[in-house]
C-alpha cells in the first residue's frame, strides 16, 4: 500500500528539508531564502516500512492577480488534491503567522486529512510555539525537527493510521465494484524500463511548457519571467506505450553570470539530471539558435555520453527560413563532434511537432543503446582501412591496426586493437569515427574509440 503525502505550508518552515529527509538523499534544493521551491516535485520514500508517494510544495503565499504566486499556489492546490493526507509544516521559532491561518482555513475547506507538524521545535523555548498551533485548527500538533530527526516516531504512526484508513476505504470499494474485462487487443509492455528523459536549455526557452504541452497537464509552473524552474523536477509519463520519466531543469546561463549560491545549487542540480538522463532534449528558441551557452550545453552533453535530440522552439512566429540556415550553418561547423544529431521543429504553447519530436528521441535511444555484431563491424573496419591506410605514428614508425570489437553500448563505445597504439594521429582517428557513424546510422550520440595494444604471441617465448 502507497500513501501520497503532500508536504504543505508557508514559505521557508521546512519543507524542503522533511523531503529530502524522507526521500533519504537531497532531491530537492534546501536554502535559506524564502520560496525556493516554486513547481511541485515528487519522489518515492521508504519511511520505515511504509511505502510512500511525497510531493513537495510551494510556500503559500496568498495573491489574486495572475502571476507567479498565484501559479504556485495552483501547484499546491494540484498536490493537495492528489494526496491522500497532507502534512502541514509550521515554523515554532517564527510562531503564528497571517499566512499560516489563512493557508489552514483553505486545506480545511479541501477536507483532506492533515497531520500538523510543529517544525524547528528543537528546545524548552520553542514549546510556547506549538500550543499556539491548535488556533490552526487542524488537530493536535507533533512537536518536530525535520532538520535535527526529533518527532519522526509520532509521524511514522500517524502515518500508519493513514494507511489503516485508505486500506480499509479500498475493501469496501472493492467489495462493491465490477470488474471490467480486458480488451481484446490488449498487448502486455515486456520492457517496463522507462526511458529518462532530461530537458536542458537556456531560462526562458520554453522547457516547463514542452512539458507541460506532452504531459497534457499545467503540471510545471509557467510564465513570461525567466528562471522560473530552480529545481529539477520528474514526471512519470508514457507515450506509444513505453514508459518515460520527464525530468524539467532550470535554465542555464553563462557560468560567469552565475553569483548567487541558490542559482548555483540550481546549476548544479540541472547537471546532475542531465548526466543521469539517457536522452537529453536541448530546447532552444527559434530567434536565438545555438549561441555559445547553448553550444556549451550540448558539447557538454556529449562529453557525458548522453544521447542529444535539438527542439527548436517557438516555430510559429520563427523567420523560419533564416533560422535554418543558421541552425544547419552551426551544426556542421560548431557541434561536429555529433554529425546528424536529430533536430526537430516545435511549438511548446500551441503542441505542434510534439509526436515528431517523441519518434526523434525513441530514434535516438535505440542508436544510444546499438550494439553491432562483430563480423559486419570486422568488414567495415577492413574496408575503411583500404579505401584511407593509416598513416605513419607521431613516432614516426608504421601503424598496423589488427581488428575493432565493441566494448559496450550506452553510448557505443569500441576499442581497436594495434602494434603501435599510442602513434595513431587524432586526425585519423576522428575519420574512423565519422565513417563509423556514416555507415552504421549513429548520428546524434556520442561514441568512444580507444586504441589498445595488441597481444605479442611471442612475448613470453625465449
Amino acid at each position: 500500500m502507497i500513501l501520497t503525502v503532500a508536504i504543505i505550508g508557508r514559505p521557508n518552515v521546512g519543507k524542503s528539508t522533511l523531503f529530502n529527509r524522507l526521500a533519504g538523499k537531497k532531491l530537492a534544493i534546501v536554502h535559506d531564502m524564502p520560496g525556493v521551491t516554486r513547481d511541485r516535485k515528487m519522489a518515492p520514500a521508504k519511511f520505515k516500512d511504509l511505502d510512500l508517494e511525497i510531493i513537495d510544495t510551494a510556500g503559500y503565499e496568498y495573491s489574486t492577480t495572475d502571476n507567479m504566486e498565484s501559479r504556485m499556489w495552483t501547484q499546491t492546490q494540484m498536490a493537495i488534491a492528489e494526496a491522500d493526507v497532507c502534512l502541514f509544516l509550521y515554523d515554532t521559532r517564527a510562531g503564528l503567522q497571517p499566512y499560516d491561518e489563512l493557508f489552514a482555513d483553505l486545506v480545511r475547506r479541501t477536507h483532506k486529512p492533515v497531520i500538523l507538524l510543529a517544525n524547528k521545535c528543537e528546545g524548552k523555548q520553542q514549546e510556547n510555539g506549538v500550543y499556539e498551533a491548535f488556533k490552526l485548527g487542524l488537530g493536535e500538533p507533533i512537536p518536530f525537527s525535520a532538520e535535527h530527526g526529533i518527532g519522526f516516531d509520532d509521524l511514522y504512526l500517524a502515518l500508519l493510521k493513514q494507511i489503516e484508513l485508505k486500506e480499509e476505504q479500498q475493501k469496501t470499494e472493492s467489495q462493491t465494484a465490477v470488474l471490467g474485462q480486458i480488451p481484446e487487443d490488449f498487448e502486455p509492455i515486456t520492457d517496463n524500463r522507462p526511458i529518462q528523459v532530461a530537458f536542458v536549455g537556456r531560462p526562458n526557452v520554453g522547457k516547463s511548457t514542452l512539458v507541460n504541452a506532452l504531459l497534457g497537464d499545467e503540471r510545471m509552473l509557467t510564465g513570461p519571467e525567466a528562471g522560473m524552474t530552480r529545481d529539477a523536477i520528474t514526471t512519470e509519463w508514457s507515450w506509444g506505450g513505453k514508459k518515460f520519466k520527464l525530468v524539467d531543469t532550470a535554465g542555464l546561463r553563462k557560468q560567469s553570470k552565475v553569483v548567487n549560491s541558490l542559482e548555483k545549487m540550481s546549476v548544479e542540480s540541472t547537471k546532475y539530471a542531465a548526466n543521469m538522463a539517457q536522452v537529453v532534449v536541448l530546447v532552444l528558441d527559434a530567434d536565438a539558435v545555438l549561441d555559445k551557452q547553448d553550444l556549451t550545453i550540448a558539447r557538454n552533453v556529449l562529453d557525458e555520453g548522453r544521447a542529444l535530440v535539438i527542439a527548436v522552439n517557438k516555430w510559429d512566429i520563427a523567420n523560419r527560413k533564416e533560422t535554418l540556415e543558421k541552425l544547419n550553418y552551426k551544426l556542421e561547423t560548431s557541434l561536429t563532434q555529433a554529425a546528424g544529431v536529430p533536430t526537430v521543429t516545435i511549438s511548446a504553447l500551441k503542441k505542434e511537432g510534439l509526436d515528431k519530436l517523441m519518434r526523434a528521441l525513441l530514434k535516438v535511444y535505440e542508436r544510444w543503446n546499438l550494439r553491432i555484431p562483430t563480423a559486419p563491424l570486422n568488414k567495415w573496419f577492413a574496408d575503411v582501412q583500404q579505401q584511407n591506410p593509416a598513416p605513419l605514428g607521431k613516432n614516426k614508425r608504421r601503424i598496423k591496426l589488427k581488428y575493432i570489437t565493441q566494448a559496450k553500448t550506452r553510448p557505443p563505445s569500441f576499442y581497436i586493437f594495434s602494434s603501435n597504439p599510442e602513434g595513431l594521429p587524432e586526425s585519423y582517428l576522428r575519420y574512423l569515427i565519422n565513417s563509423l557513424r556514416a555507415t552504421f546510422n549513429m548520428g546524434g550520440i556520442p561514441l568512444r574509440l580507444t586504441v589498445r595494444k595488441a597481444d605479442n604471441p611471442y612475448a613470453d617465448k625465449k
